[in-house]
């Protein structure tokens, strides 16, 4: 398209206020249609007939011209104008501009028209492109009961009013990149392949309630809408972007379909409320998006990447289906990740279906990177969620049923909840852990101990004793493993996890509290209790009147004799009993030969001990 300083075309000859007319000369008059007088116009009028081709590009126009200018096109008995190839480039039109009932077998142009007032196009057919491309409109343009089986060329028009495209369908593209308006409607609008709403700028709302998009993608990066954006009802056959747009008001997929993935990729959400409740099959992307204002994401999808998004304000996800990437995400305000038991529901109560998405727990993958000081997590599978590079992990909030992963089965491995990093560090040394996956390093356990410790506090601070026993054990294990740690203190620690677990498994304290308790029996049985119990002898003195009495008790004898003999029934019993009072009371009241005294004293030190870490670690398991 070129300007009307160059116009490739044969110029009228009129002059007006010292300047040429740009219009087309009419062939063979020197001048264009609005300044041909009217015996010649009359003569160029009366030549057409339905279906002429029409080239009246920088003609000054006005409806009674335009009128007239169709007249003869029209079918006398419909009264429907049909037109060949119609060209308007560059005219500039007077007045409201109606053109009503008019179908083109080829193209028809306006491209770098200007209006003075608002465009109507009424029952249109255009067999081949409907261009308005770089148009001027001061009013309203709207397109009722149109089709338009070529493409649509919209690029860069400005219009000062609200666009109405309602058109049945585009059979080509649709191309509207640049445009500019004060509100736009394209609902129900069937585009055959796709359309690009790229750098459009709406004052207001933009709807595209119903509108399908078959075929193609629909493209609106760099958009800048400044009210709503409904989606209701409209169907994606490919993806659908929104990378660097920038929109003022809430989005709103209720009821619409997708076939593939959407992406906010940059998208600057101004004063977004609501987003959703959107159903994609593949994957949603908010990587780079920003929310300035309080939000609520909707969203039931296959992947929802938030890759470095930023909230200034407080806000819900509430997810369905989905893996989430919160990796580099800002949180300025509470965040919260919910995963969704049933579908969303219409406001007439009734549950949105969710093709081609596998119903399973929403699962959050990674939240490194992360200042976890705002972020609550609530029903989400965590088994395979990256930790390592988050801050403040020691304030994450976990609600109601967070799954981790587990060790792997068999005796070897002890029941807990472990983290999907754990699992890549010992998937390298044994079989059976989860491997990490490609692209994602392996962390050594001196990463992984502080990790465990503030993820430990975080739920000690919500009163959730238990579950905070497992980060626990992780913790001792990490720096059982660890090679920041002295040699004393992992033996120390390796101590500690042989007898009871850290003080947390019952039966392993239990089982060496029984071992030690049968050991000290036995030991006691063969070499700890006398041959006989000794009885006290009384000795004295007599001396006139008085007698002086002395009472001692002889030192016990050492058992004598075969092992068998001295393992029966009555000396097992006593035995039994100072192995128990030992425990539980402290002392037996048993005499005891040199040997059973110093298993006895032994006992008072290490079997109250493994009763205490048993106790312990039932604590640990029922407090609250």
């Amino acid at each position: 398209m070129t300007g009307t300083g160059t116009a490739a075309w044969p110029r009228c000859g009129h002059l007006e206020a010292g300047a040429r007319c740009p219009g087309r000369r009419v062939d063979p008059y020197p001048a264009c249609l609005a300044h041909l007088d009217g015996a010649d116009r009359a003569a160029h009028l009366a030549a057409l007939r339905p279906g002429a081709d029409l080239d009246h590009r920088g003609t000054p126009f006005t409806q009674d011209l335009l009128d007239e200018l169709l007249a003869p096109l029209r079918d006398p008995g419909t009264g429907r104008a049909r037109v060949g190839k119609a060209d308007f480039d560059e005219v500039r039109f007077t007045g409201e501009a109606d053109l009503r009932d008019v179908g083109f077998d080829a193209h028809c142009s306006f491209a770098s028209a200007v209006f003075d007032s608002g465009l109507h196009f009424r029952e249109v057919r255009a067999e081949g492109d409907l261009r308005l491309g770089r148009a001027r409109v001061a009013g309203d343009v709207w397109l009722d009961d149109t089709r338009v089986a070529g493409d649509a060329w919209f690029l860069e028009a400005r219009f000062d009013g609200t666009l109405r495209f309602c058109a049945d369908e585009v059979g080509r593209s649709a191309e509207f990149r640049g445009m500019a308006c004060a509100e736009a409607y394209f609902e129900g609008v069937a585009f055959e392949r796709g359309a690009d709403f790229a750098d459009i700028r709406v004052t207001g709302k933009a709807s595209f309630e119903g509108a399908l998009f078959h075929g193609g993608s629909a493209c609106f990066d760099g958009a800048e809408i400044g009210g709503d954006m409904p989606f209701d009802g409209a169907h994606f056959g490919a993806d659908a972007s929104f990378e660097g747009a920038t929109i003022g008001g809430d989005l709103s997929f209720l009821d619409a379909s997708c076939a593939a993935g959407v992406r906010f990729r940059r998208a600057v959400f101004r004063r977004t409320a609501v987003l959703g409740p959107l159903v994609c099959p593949k994957t949603v992307d908010f990587s780079d998006a920003v929310f300035e204002s309080a939000v609520t994401l909707e969203v039931a999808a296959e992947e929802v990447r938030c890759l470095r998004t930023r909230w200034a304000s407080t806000a819900a996800l509430r997810l369905r289906c989905a893996d989430v990437d919160l990796t580099d995400a800002v949180a300025a305000f509470p965040v919260s990740v919910v995963g969704r038991p049933r579908p969303f529901v219409s406001p007439e109560g009734e549950e949105i279906a969710e093709p081609g998405l596998a119903r399973k727990q929403v699962s959050v993958v990674s939240v490194k990177g992360v200042d976890a000081a705002y972020l609550m997590l609530a029903d989400v599978d965590l088994t395979r969620c990256l930790f390592v590079e988050a801050v403040h992990l020691d304030q994450l909030r976990l609600e109601g049923r967070c799954r981790l992963a587990e060790p792997p089965g068999g005796p070897r491995w002890t029941h807990r909840r472990t983290l999907a990093e754990e699992h890549h560090w010992r998937a390298t040394r044994y079989p059976g852990w989860t491997a990490a996956p490609d692209g994602v390093g392996t962390h050594d356990p001196d990463v992984l101990a502080p990790v465990y410790r503030h993820l430990r506090k975080a739920l000690e601070d919500g009163r959730n004793e238990p579950g905070a026993a497992d980060f626990y054990y992780g913790e001792m294990e990490m720096r059982r493993h660890g090679r920041t740690a002295s040699r004393g203190e992992r033996t120390l620690l390796w101590c500690y996890w042989a007898l009871s677990g850290y003080g947390l498994r019952a039966a392993r304290a239990l089982t060496w509290l029984v071992l030690a308790m049968t050991v000290t029996v036995f030991v006691t049985m063969l070499w700890g209790l006398p041959k006989t119990d000794p009885d006290p002898v009384s000795e004295g003195t007599a001396d006139g009147r008085r007698i002086t009495l002395t009472t001692r008790k002889p030192t016990p004898v050492d058992p004598d004799g075969p092992y068998a003999r001295r393992l029966s029934g009555e000396r097992f019993e006593k035995s039994l009993r100072v192995v128990t009072n030992s425990v539980i009371f402290r002392a037996s009241g048993q005499d005891l030969t040199t040997t059973g005294t110093y298993v006895e004293m032994a006992a008072r030190l290490v079997e109250p001990g493994l009763l205490a870490l048993a106790v312990l670690a039932v604590r640990s398991r029922v407090k609250r």
